[in-house]
């Protein structure tokens, strides 16, 4: 119960901050709402507060410590072979699973009319993931450079692009960037990351040198979010469109009710693999005690709760809010309100990401306190903040496309992993996918989409895309940034 509170306290103080400037905005009447919208709002901040403080707790008890025993696992094997064909499969079903991706799965669905199946993209997604994971996995066994798997991923991705917009069509390159990038975001979801962290963790905590163990603590997440974007770009290469047609769906209808219904059942099925997966592994490799396994259950149930209440606050009271604040921002005659005010909600809604806990807490736990979670939260913050407020400036000014921003990026950021200390490599593209997480998908998507709707030469759908994608860059550079300052006042002390 002492830790249940703590992370109420702790999660009450990131969550009060978006709701003070929601509720700022409704009494300075920059974006009024109606009472029963603004009711709404306030239960789901109280969910999202209870659901995430269960959800985190859970987390501790049950998903990491069987991370952890995963990536002991591995490395005890010994055999190249099953670390490859182990891994691809935990990647893959684990993907499958996670909520963040099927939820926006189903929305790419509706928005391409049955062109591209919801199904299709589970499956893509997944394959480029597990095959990441386990190519990441062996890195670490075998130790390789984690930068020169980022460069080769995004090399590759760079060229896919180049031929999709020379062999198709700027359009196709421009919606496969977007659903892309976004699945990358949505792929490192309030399931994924803890597990792979830990996964990490387990099988670096094995290495005699400490420093090298630190290093390989990070980047697996990373790895990863770049197997979501090969798995879309290779399927928008062979059934691929050139042109978006249909509707978002509108699930800010749903009331409470229906919502707890619904996120119940979808959480069991996103739960059920990694719960089989356990099972599996305590016969045939971890071998526990009962009272260490009862514990590890306990915990996947405690994240179960939690990912219930937590998804069905966010959905039925933010995304509705997040919708309307958009379209009142952006009916403004000065587009300077819209583009500032989303640079301030980006700082805040990083803090209410589940998975933002968990690595922040991970990276001074396995760093011991020499990097402080206060200070990589901060950076998160600003880096999460330029995103949206550059992809209000996207929406504001049609000249700038989604892909003046992704292409060079990611260049930079590959570019600065041979000028940046290791961990902090590892650290900042492990970042950008834990930044876009449940929050970013549902309240920033649907702010993004308010605006968009409320602009006549905006096309909602291109627009909308592409935000996700946009808070898994930027924290990337921000992290590295961040390494580089490290770096220098390592040199100036004599460290």
């Amino acid at each position: 119960m002492n830790v249940l509170f703590g992370k109420l306290k702790e999660v009450s103080s990131a969550v009060s901050s978006v709701v003070g400037i929601v509720i700022i905005l409704h009494f300075t009447t920059l974006a009024p709402l109606s009472g029963a919208m603004l009711f709404q709002f306030i239960l789901g901040a109280v969910m999202i507060v209870v659901g995430l403080s269960i959800l985190l707790v859970g987390i501790d008890l049950g998903i990491m410590p069987f991370g952890g025993h995963m990536g002991t696992a591995f490395l005890k094997s010994n055999k190249l072979w099953y670390v490859i064909i182990v891994g691809f499969l935990l990647g893959f079903f684990i993907n499958i699973a996670e909520p963040d991706l099927q939820v926006l799965a189903r929305q790419v669905e509706a928005v391409m009319a049955g062109q591209i199946s919801m199904s299709a993209i589970l499956i893509a997604v997944s394959l480029g993931t597990g095959l990441l994971l386990a190519i990441g996995i062996m890195r670490i066994v075998k130790q390789f450079r984690l930068n020169m798997i980022y460069v080769i991923t995004y090399g590759l991705l760079t060229v896919m692009s180049i031929f999709t917009a020379f062999y198709f069509s700027s359009d196709r390159l421009a919606i496969g960037l977007a659903i892309g990038f976004d699945s990358s975001g949505a792929t490192t979801g309030a399931l994924t990351v803890p597990l792979v962290l830990a996964l990490s963790v387990g099988i670096s905590a094995m290495r005699k040198d400490s420093k090298t163990a630190e290093e390989d603590s990070f980047g697996l997440v990373g790895a990863i979010s770049a197997g979501a974007i090969l798995g879309i770009l290779l399927l928008n290469m062979f059934v691929g469109t050139d042109s978006i047609t249909g509707k978002l769906p509108d699930s800010s209808n749903y009331t409470y009710l229906e919502l707890l219904g619904h996120m119940a059942l979808e959480s069991l099925l996103a739960m059920s693999p990694v719960v089989a997966i356990l099972i599996i592994f305590q016969i045939k490799d971890f071998h526990l005690k009962a009272k260490q396994f009862i514990r590890i259950l306990q915990g996947f149930l405690y994240t179960y709760i939690g990912l219930v209440i937590f998804l069905v606050g966010v959905n039925a009271g933010f995304m509705k809010v997040g919708n309307e604040i958009g379209r009142s921002l952006a009916s403004f005659d000065n587009k300077a309100i819209l583009v500032g005010l989303g640079f301030l909600l980006g700082m805040f809604v990083i803090l209410t990401e589940p998975a933002v806990y968990v690595l922040t807490q991970q990276i001074e736990t396995v760093t011991s306190g020499y990097i402080k979670r206060k200070t990589v939260l901060v950076t998160l913050s600003v880096g999460v903040a330029c995103a949206v407020g550059l992809s209000m400036l996207r929406t504001v000014i049609p000249a700038i496309q989604l892909w003046h921003y992704i292409l060079p990026g990611f260049f930079i950021s590959c570019l600065m992993t041979f000028f940046v200390p290791k961990i902090f490599v590892g650290i900042a593209f492990d970042s950008g996918g834990v930044a876009s997480g449940p929050m970013t998908a549902t309240f920033v998507l649907a702010f993004a989409q308010g605006a968009s709707d409320a602009l006549p030469h905006s096309n909602l759908l291109m627009d909308s895309f592409g935000v996700i994608s946009m808070v898994a860059m930027t924290p990337v550079i921000a992290l590295q940034v961040l390494g580089l300052i490290y770096k220098l006042k390592s040199k100036k002390s004599g460290v």
